[in-house]
């Protein structure tokens, strides 16, 4: 063996660089079919696959011709199919277009993470059969390979998840991955030349500097953070120009920078009546928002009631500093951000109380579950005040089994519940966005529809359930009650979200 061969390093490097990529999995593939417990199972399910198949093959590499020059071919492939990775906005318009978002990640995790792990998992058989010398020592020998792969893992892991993609962006780190993975297979293949290893690191240094130039494979992110890929997109509409932020796969707001009271979508209409409604009862108003995205509405009620009292949670810094620099919210506004999780933030004893508690931190069929169930729906509770509203929004289908088990589940807290589909159509269409309204003191249904908003609109009050309706919808199946310990939120969606295609 030469001074290169250092097995526990090799693997610990190689079972490092999975990880890696593993982790970057989720972000690369976002933009297209979102981030669920589909994507993630998808993803794990996959890269363990190739992992298990790298394994076999290269046991038999291993015991056939075992040596640094095939150890430098996995390598040098490894790194070469990693860049595969970044085809990922070619190979995603080539998948069918009837397909469902389930099939999509699949599909999408395979063509682009499989190989790469299969190519890499062959390199732990081959390390121990050529570290093996002493057959006295093959257990130590091994274990120690395993461990130093498993280390290898670990920080993979952690750097991977608490620092590379919030500093330098998915793309970069696979690109980063293949430099590690081309220079390793070089080296053995060359018995550490290094005159070659740089005329190597020249080649790519130029492919890199051409691509930044040409655009070839770049990331859809206009910024990205350890929570979203975030883009930002100006449109001309009608009512002219506003700003379209993009978290993952979904359009979730746009912002008209010269008219704060500019609202785009039904959900948004319905809050706005909702918050008329109470502001007729509350002056101030005081308001929490859980999710900030676009900030559309808390600029809109710091326009319209200036007076009020508007907090925001917002879990993601990255989010909330788009929404100053790019959307329209101004520096100096009373708004105030936590940036922190919902739950951890409502898990404190109230330091005051809301009229009016705004739910919005749902992301496309991406249910953070938590912010769903019993638990979470009581500590909403003891922050309102005692004619308090919360009501949030979400998407469902016409099946409706999430819906069903949303209220539900706020049926076990809160004595009034009422039912909003932002369409009455509702029923017919693959997905629909609903307003779910949460109160210990029933709506004047007569009188939230004559309240005045910029809008001029009544859409709760045309379009809510009345209690008949919400009964029906209730009893159509067993209502799943969602607590701490059972919540499927992704099972559930699923029919609304199987048969999807996806825009790009």
């Amino acid at each position: 063996m030469t001074r290169l061969f250092r097995p526990n390093l090799i693997v610990f490097l190689s079972n490092f660089c999975i990880m890696v990529l593993e982790l970057v999995a989720g972000r690369i593939i976002a933009p297209y079919v979102g981030v669920s417990l589909y994507t993630w199972t998808s993803i794990i399910g996959i890269v363990l696959a190739g992992i298990s198949l790298g394994n076999y093959v290269g046991g038999r590499l291993a015991d056939r011709r075992a040596s640094l020059r095939v150890l430098g071919l996995i390598f040098l492939f490894g790194g070469l199919t990693s860049l595969i990775i970044l085809t990922v906005e070619y190979t995603v318009v080539l998948l069918p277009a009837g397909w469902g978002v389930i099939a999509r990640i699949l599909a999408l995790t395979t063509i682009l993470f499989f190989l790469p792990a299969t190519i890499l998992g062959m390199t732990s058989p081959v390390v121990a059969k050529l570290a093996v010398t002493d057959l006295e020592r093959t257990g130590s020998t091994v274990g120690k390979i395993y461990a130093a792969g498993t280390a290898g893992s670990i920080l993979g892991t952690f750097l991977t998840g608490f620092v590379l993609i919030s500093q330098f962006g998915t793309f970069a780190i696979v690109a980063g991955v293949a430099v590690i993975l081309t220079t390793m297979g070089v080296l053995f293949l060359t018995q550490g030349n290094l005159k070659i290893v740089a005329a190597v690191w020249l080649i790519m240094g130029i492919a890199i500097a051409i691509n930044e130039q040409t655009n070839t494979f770049q990331s859809v992110c206009g910024i990205e953070t350890n929570y979203f890929c975030i883009r930002i997109v100006q449109e001309e509409r009608e009512e002219g120009v506003v700003r379209k932020l993009v978290l993952d796969r979904l359009v979730h707001s746009f912002n008209s920078l010269e008219n704060p009271l500019q609202l785009t979508y039904g959900y948004e209409e319905m809050y706005g009546e909702i918050s008329a409604y109470q502001a007729s009862e509350h002056a101030p108003l005081n308001s929490l928002f859980i999710g900030g995205g676009g900030y559309t509405f808390p600029r809109y009620l710091e326009t319209l009631y200036p007076d009020s009292m508007i907090d925001v949670i917002e879990i993601d810094p990255g989010v909330t500093d788009v929404a100053y620099g790019y959307l329209g919210l101004s520096a100096e506004t009373n708004i105030q951000t936590f940036n922190q999780d919902a739950r951890q933030f409502l898990l404190r004893a109230p330091t005051r109380r809301y009229d009016i508690i705004f739910g919005d931190a749902f992301n496309d069929f991406s249910v953070p579950y938590h912010l769903t169930t019993r638990e979470f729906n009581q500590l909403v509770r003891a922050w309102l005040s005692d004619d308090g509203i919360y009501v949030l929004n979400m998407i469902d289908g016409g099946q409706a089994d999430f819906l069903r088990a949303v209220t539900h589940t706020l049926g076990q807290t809160f004595d009034h519940v009422y039912v909003a589909p932002t369409i009455q159509a509702w029923r017919q269409a693959p997905h629909s966005t609903f307003v779910i309204l949460a109160t210990d003191t029933p709506l004047d249904l007569e009188r939230l529809a004559t309240v005045e908003t910029p809008a001029g609109t009544t859409l709760f009050a045309e379009n809510v359930l009345n209690s008949a309706e919400t009964n029906a919808l209730l009893h159509e199946s067993p209502a799943i009650l969602l607590t701490d310990r059972y919540a499927p939120v992704e099972q559930m969606l699923a029919p609304a979200f199987r048969d999807e295609i996806v825009e790009n």
